[in-house]
């Protein structure tokens, strides 16, 4: 039989299109599945949750609505598990296709470790089982924290409910924290456990801890001194760094300001089997910055630079080694414009300098012992050095700092001992002057904290620490915290315990004067100062809706201190330091209310100060402490943008004179914007560029020889940024 080549053809063209069409008919089709994870017992959606298919290895992540979804899954029965950390496992059976969306409830799990682990408790509960109050600042808050303010860590203290960053120079920028109306002193700085700075670093500690290497902050708001020892009156804050990762991990961060301020930052970490390493290191430049033209700098012109390298050692699985060295170099002038960028001229006399460098070491070892029990081993030695110049004086002085503590930890069923002893020291040595103000101090304590379960819903902890400064005394130190928990919906505590402070010169009373004619601590004629302190809180979540969360916690809260360290003048024109006749009593309430709805967060606090100076006639205010301030943060949030709007409100104030200033309104805007390669980030701090020159002047003539008024308002205004984070390994902390 012949075959015309038109058949032929026409017989190859059939074979061709049918061979793919049978390959297709044999194919299975694909799905794209969604699965809803929810917490048990309040319903609301769980962001982060693993969703993994075991049979196809393949998973995915909940979002912000608890929803994840999986592509090109192919028909058929799978095993599921559904996983987050501190949640029991769900392990399931499912026929995909399915109609309807599944929706798992996940329940909660005592036993294991919740997503946050703290370590300013010294314990290894969840936070939701700690009867201490914590308020926790994670990655995502830090990140936005970090673009509006690159240089340091100001910005997230002074956007923390009931936290004051109290500006003590104006040439300098010098800041105090102020935690609940109390001065800075009384509030001890931590990082990873360690005491940072303090005493002649003074207000400058806050300035040169950029933020870009922290993992995550911890505040303890109230007398921890049991905890940690001695200055944890009003509380502390633990800064917490990262640490190495099996991935490597890459930031490279720019900075600029329209004030002329640049910034970069610099953070690597990566770890193997028996080895890690992080690397942190920046450098800053701001320019002179005289917003209202007055002649004076609003921003010191500095220089500063920072580095931080630590090495890991992981000499078994339970076992962890670590060095870390810390060095900065900052240099701030402040003060006539013309006389910091050119020679002392006629009127041009007053500049202020503050020129500090340090260094120190940290090394720790950890080891578990057992399932039940661990041993921490840590020291850390601190060397300071500052320069404060101004016209006609120079204060210069050199400061060691040693710190060694070994901890206990054991583990029990229904009870958690943690036991341990430290050493702190401090040298001050004054270089010029004949004030006599140099000071040693030597500390030793001994502590012990519990914490007893006596059901689910109560849970009791209880501390006493003893502690024996040299020239001072002993300090017994008791506290005790009490936690109520109905499920995961409401919880409260009540807390308090007692706190001391040992005196020495550097007082935000003598950073003010630039400690002119300041008498160095008489021992023989002081005291301590000691304090007690109590506070209660509740805490509720719900969802008000499928779709709207709502979480409220409100605090209340007395500190009392007694012997209060009070800087008076004499008759020789010289300030010598004294002990309060009668106490410092504040008091107050916060209040914080978070909104969630899909990507929406809004976040509304308040805080009641009452501050009172009771050994004064009246029993006045303390000046510079607003009694009340109020925020609200309203955030976008999605895997590719986050957007942020910020209000705050700055009450009343009373100055040192007796004077009461105005109140006054900040807002800002950040942007966010995400890709695979890094972040673009914009920020506009203080848009409508309320500072204090606009109520009342910062600098009093005359020209060559000014007075500073009290700082009680923001001093450089309007503040437009803008920069890049690079993530050369990629961006996944943004999925």
């Amino acid at each position: 039989m012949k075959i015309s080549h038109m058949g032929l053809s026409l017989i190859i063209w059939l074979c061709l299109f049918a061979k793919p069409t049978m390959a297709q008919e044999g194919q299975q089709q694909t799905h794209t599945i969604k699965i809803t994870v929810l917490t048990e017992n309040e319903k609301e959606p769980l962001l982060g949750a693993s969703i993994y298919i075991t049979n196809i290895e393949k998973g995915a992540t909940t979002d912000f609505d608890g929803i994840a979804t999986l592509e090109n899954i192919p028909e058929g029965e799978y095993q599921i598990q559904i996983s987050f950390v501190g949640f029991k496992t769900i392990i399931t059976t499912m026929q995909i296709p399915f109609k309807d969306i599944p929706i798992f409830y996940i329940q909660e799990d005592e036993n294991t470790l919740d997503a946050i682990v703290l370590k300013s408790t010294r314990s290894t509960r969840t936070i939701q089982r700690i009867p201490t109050r914590i308020e926790f600042i994670g990655g995502e808050e830090l990140g936005e924290k970090t673009a509006m303010n690159a240089t340091n860590i100001s910005m997230v203290l002074r956007e923390s409910t009931g936290i004051q960053m109290q500006q003590t120079s104006l040439s300098s920028g010098n800041s105090n924290i102020r935690i609940q109306g109390l001065d800075g002193r009384y509030t001890q700085l931590l990082r990873d456990g360690f005491p940072l700075y303090g005493g002649f670093s003074s207000g400058l500690s806050i300035l040169q801890i950029p933020p870009l290497d922290l993992q995550q902050f911890e505040i303890i708001k109230g007398s921890s001194s049991t905890l940690y020892g001695g200055g944890a009156i009003a509380g502390l804050v633990n800064l917490i760094s990262k640490t190495p990762k099996e991935d490597p991990d890459l930031d490279i961060m720019f900075t600029q300001t329209h004030a002329l301020g640049s910034t970069a930052n610099v953070f690597y970490g990566k770890r193997n089997e028996k080895w890690g390493v992080t690397l942190y290191g920046s450098g800053h430049y701001q320019k002179a910055y005289d917003p209202e033209d007055d002649g004076f700098s609003n921003l010191p012109q500095t220089y500063s630079a920072t580095f931080n390298p630590k090495l890991f050692y992981y000499p078994s699985d339970n076992s962890t080694f670590w060095l870390g060295l810390s060095g900065s170099y900052d240099d701030r002038q402040g003060g006539d414009i013309i006389l910091i960028e050119e020679e002392q001229n006629g009127i041009h006399q007053y500049v202020e300098e503050n020129l500090s460098k340090r260094l120190s070491s940290q090394a720790v070892f950890e080891t578990q012992i057992d399932t039940l029990s661990s041993l921490t081993l840590k020291n850390s030695i601190a060397y300071f050095d500052r320069d404060l110049v101004i016209p006609d004086l120079t204060f210069k002085g050199k400061q060691w700092n040693t710190f060694s503590e070994a901890t206990y930890q054991k583990q029990g069923k229904a009870m958690d001992w943690t036991l341990g002893v430290n050493l702190y020291t401090t040298d001050f040595d004054e270089d010029e002057g004949n004030l006599e103000r140099d000071q040693r101090d030597i500390t030793a304590g001994v502590f012990a904290n519990t914490i007893y379960d006596f059901s689910e819903s109560w849970i009791l902890e209880t501390g006493l620490r003893a502690d024996y400064a040299r020239d001072w005394g002993w300090f017994p130190l008791p506290r005790i915290s009490l936690l109520f928990k109905s499920g995961t919906a409401f919880s409260s505590r009540l807390g308090g315990g007692l706190g001391y402070k040992v005196p020495d010169i550097f007082t935000e009373e003598a950073e003010f004067i630039n400690f002119e004619n300041v008498l160095g601590i008489d021992k023989d004629a002081l005291e301590a100062e000691r304090s007690y302190g109590l506070n209660f809180d509740f805490n509720y979540q719900t969802r008000l809706s499928n779709e709207i969360g709502f979480s409220i916690n409100q605090l209340f809260y007395l500190t009392s201190i007694h012997n209060g360290l009070l800087l008076n003048s004499t008759n020789t024109n010289l300030f010598e330091f004294e002990n309060a006749q009668d106490e410092i009593l504040s008091k107050g309430a916060e209040t914080n209310i978070k909104f969630t709805y899909k990507d929406f967060r809004w976040f509304l606090n308040y805080a009641f100060i009452d501050t009172r100076l009771n050994y004064l006639p009246g029993n006045p205010q303390k000046p510079l402490t607003a009694r009340h301030n109020a925020g609200s943060v309203f955030m976008y949030e999605n895997e590719k943008w986050r957007i942020g709007f910020e209000t705050y409100y700055t009450g009343t104030q009373l100055l040192s004179n007796g004077t009461k200033t105005t109140d006054y309104i900040t807002l800002g805007l950040l942007g966010i914007r995400n890709f695979h390669w890094g972040s673009l980030f914009v920020n506009f701090e203080n848009f409508t560029d309320r500072r204090q020159s606009r109520f009342s002047p910062l600098v009093l003539p005359p020209h060559d020889n000014p007075t500073f008024p009290d700082i009680y308002a923001p001093t450089d205004g309007f503040i437009f940024s803008l920069g890049v984070i690079l993530k050369p390994f990629g961006n996944e902390s943004h999925h």
